[in-house]
C-alpha cells in the first residue's frame, strides 16, 4: 500500500495526496464508502437503523436512565428535566411575581400573563392569544370541531362516573370529581380555608399577602387576579365583548350582561322568575339570586368585618369598601372624567362630578327626582337614606357616638374616629412626596397642594386663586369691606379694654 501511495501523481498538497490514495484504495478493493460510526445523526437517515436493527441505536436508548423510576431517555437533557418531577426543583423564576417553574418554556408562557403579549393570532378572525393551545381551541369554533361533528368529542376520553361528563385531560377529570365528593385538599396556611383546586388557593393567598403581580401597561395599576387586569384593560380600549342577543347592546363585563338580560326576561321584578332568588337569609328572609350576595348580606346581621386595612386597622364588611378606603392612604385616583380630566378616588364621586357637566344636579332632566328622602323639618332632600338620618341630628341635637377617653359625643361616627386620634396620636394619612403624616385626610389633601401648586379656590370678583378656602374667605373681605369693619370693631374693643 505504501508503494502505491508513493507512485501517485504529484499533488498540490498533503490533503490532496491522502484523498487520491483513498480513492485508489476503494477502487482496487471494489467497495463503496460507508458513513463513519461516529455520525449517529446521519445514520438515522438510513431506513431501519432507528429501530436498533444493527444494535447501535438501541444501545443509545439505554444510556440515560432515571435512578428513581428507571424510566429511560434518548437525550440527557430530557432526563435532567424528568428528574425535577422527583426532586421538585423549579429553577426558572418569574421576575415579576416570583412564581417558579420546572421548564423555561413554562416560564416564557407565564411571563405573557404580565406583559399582555398575545403572539398567536387566528388567521380567520385575527383574534390573538397568549398561548398556542388557546389558539388551537379557538380555531375549533370556526371548524366546528367543538360540536363533535368530526370527532372532536371523541378526544374527551376521560368520563365522570357520577354525571357522565367527559374531559380531554385526566387532570381536569380529577378536579371535577371533587365537585361531587366535596374534597378540598389545598389548605391556606393563613386562615386554614380549603380549596378544591390549587390555583384557587394561590389566588386566595394574595388576599393575605397583598400581592398584586398583574400590572396594566397603560396606567401601571396593579391587580391581584389576571381576570381583573383583563377587565380593567377594557376601560382603556373601550372593548365590550359581551353582547345581548336580544337588543345587541354590548358590555365590558359578563356580569353586567347577565343583569341586563333580566330586564328582558323580567327576572329582576320577580314577575316570571322570582324563584330564581333561591338563596334566602335565615334572619330576615330576604332572597338573593347569587350565593355571594347572601354571604355579604348576612354580615349586616352578624356585624362581621373580615377585611382589615393594613395601615390603620380599620375593618370592612366588603372587600370593595376596603379597596376604596386604601386610596385615602395612597392618594390614588383611578377614576378620571373624560370631559375635564379631573380624577377621583371613588367612582361614585366621579358620577356626581359628571352631573356638573350634564346639568343633572340641577334637576333639569330628573336628577332631583333621585333625592327621594326628605327631611320633615326643613324639607331638604337626600339621595341616600343614611344622609337623611345624619342630617336629622342637626335638628334633634342627637349625638349617639361617644369617645371612650373623654366622653365627648358626636353626631357622626367619622367625627368620633377622627377625634380619637387626638388621644392615640395615630396619623394614618401620609404624604407620598415628603412622608409627612396627618391625623385627617382633609389635612393631607390641603398639604398636597404645597407640592402640586394647585389652587382650586378662586375669587369670583378678581379671579385670584388660593390653595385654602379659608384664605379665599379672608380675601373676599377685601372686596366687601367686611374684614375692615371687623378689624375696626375689634380695635375699638381693645381700646375700651385698655381704658
Amino acid at each position: 500500500k505504501m508503494s502505491s501511495f508513493r507512485s501517485l501523481p504529484q499533488a498540490s498538497s498533503c490533503f490532496d495526496v491522502i484523498i487520491s490514495h483513498l480513492l485508489n484504495l476503494a477502487l482496487n478493493n471494489n467497495f463503496l464508502f460507508r458513513c463513519f460510526p461516529e455520525s449517529s445523526r446521519h445514520r438515522k437517515t438510513h431506513p431501519g437503523e432507528t429501530s436498533g436493527a444493527d444494535g447501535r441505536e438501541k444501545k443509545k436508548k439505554t444510556t440515560h436512565q432515571c435512578h428513581v423510576c428507571d424510566k429511560k431517555f434518548r437525550v440527557k437533557r430530557d432526563l435532567t428535566r424528568h428528574i425535577r418531577v422527583h426532586t421538585g426543583e423549579r429553577p426558572y423564576k418569574c421576575s415579576t411575581c416570583d412564581k417558579t417553574f420546572t421548564e423555561k418554556t413554562n416560564l416564557n408562557r407565564h411571563s405573557k400573563t404580565h406583559t399582555g403579549e398575545k403572539p398567536h393570532g387566528c388567521s380567520i378572525c385575527n383574534k390573538t392569544f397568549a398561548q398556542k393551545s388557546h389558539l388551537d381551541q379557538h380555531r375549533r369554533t370556526h371548524t366546528g370541531e367543538t360540536s363533535g361533528a368530526d370527532g372532536g368529542e371523541e378526544k374527551k376520553k376521560h368520563q365522570c362516573h357520577v354525571c357522565v361528563k367527559k374531559f380531554r385531560v385526566k387532570r381536569d377529570l380529577t378536579n371535577h370529581i371533587r365537585v361531587h365528593t366535596g374534597e378540598k385538599p389545598f389548605s391556606c396556611s393563613y386562615c386554614e380555608k380549603t380549596f378544591a383546586v390549587k390555583c384557587s388557593l394561590v389566588e386566595h393567598r394574595k388576599t393575605h399577602t397583598g400581592e398584586k403581580p398583574y400590572s396594566c401597561q397603560v396606567c401601571e395599576k396593579k391587580f391581584t387576579h389576571l381576570s381583573s387586569l383583563k377587565t380593567h384593560r377594557r376601560t382603556h380600549t373601550g372593548e365590550k365583548p359581551h353582547g345581548c342577543s336580544i337588543c345587541n347592546k354590548t358590555f365590558a363585563q359578563k356580569s353586567n350582561l347577565d343583569s341586563h338580560r333580566r330586564t328582558h326576561t323580567g327576572e329582576t321584578s320577580g314577575a316570571d322568575g322570582g324563584e330564581e332568588k333561591k338563596h334566602q337569609c335565615h334572619v330576615c328572609d330576604k332572597k338573593f339570586i347569587q350565593k355571594q350576595d347572601l354571604v355579604r348580606h348576612i354580615r349586616v346581621h352578624t356585624g362581621e368585618k373580615p377585611f382589615s386595612c393594613s395601615i390603620c386597622q380599620k375593618t370592612f364588611a366588603q372587600k370593595s369598601n376596603l379597596d376604596s378606603h386604601r386610596r385615602t392612604h395612597t392618594g390614588e385616583k383611578p377614576h378620571g372624567c373624560s370631559i375635564c380630566n379631573k380624577t377621583f378616588a371613588q367612582k361614585s364621586t366621579l358620577d356626581a362630578h359628571r352631573r356638573t357637566h350634564t346639568g343633572e344636579t340641577s334637576g333639569a332632566d330628573g336628577g332631583e327626582e333621585k333625592k327621594k328622602h326628605q327631611c320633615h323639618v326643613c324639607d331638604k332632600k337626600f339621595r341616600v337614606k343614611r344622609d337623611l338620618t345624619i342630617h336629622i341630628r342637626v335638628h334633634t341635637g342627637e349625638k349617639p357616638f361617644s369617645c371612650s377617653y373623654c366622653e365627648k359625643t358626636f353626631a357622626q361616627k367619622s367625627h368620633l374616629v377622627a377625634h380619637r386620634r387626638t388621644h392615640t396620636g395615630q396619623r394614618p394619612y401620609s404624604c407620598q412626596v415628603c412622608e409627612k403624616k396627618f391625623t385627617q385626610l382633609s389635612t393631607l389633601k390641603t398639604h398636597r397642594r404645597t407640592h402640586t401648586g394647585e389652587k382650586p379656590h378662586d375669587c369670583s370678583i378678581c379671579n385670584k386663586t388660593f390653595a385654602l378656602k379659608s384664605t379665599l374667605d379672608k380675601h373676599r373681605r377685601t372686596h366687601t369691606g367686611v374684614f375692615k369693619a371687623h378689624f375696626n370693631i375689634q380695635h375699638l374693643k381693645n381700646v375700651f379694654l385698655y381704658l
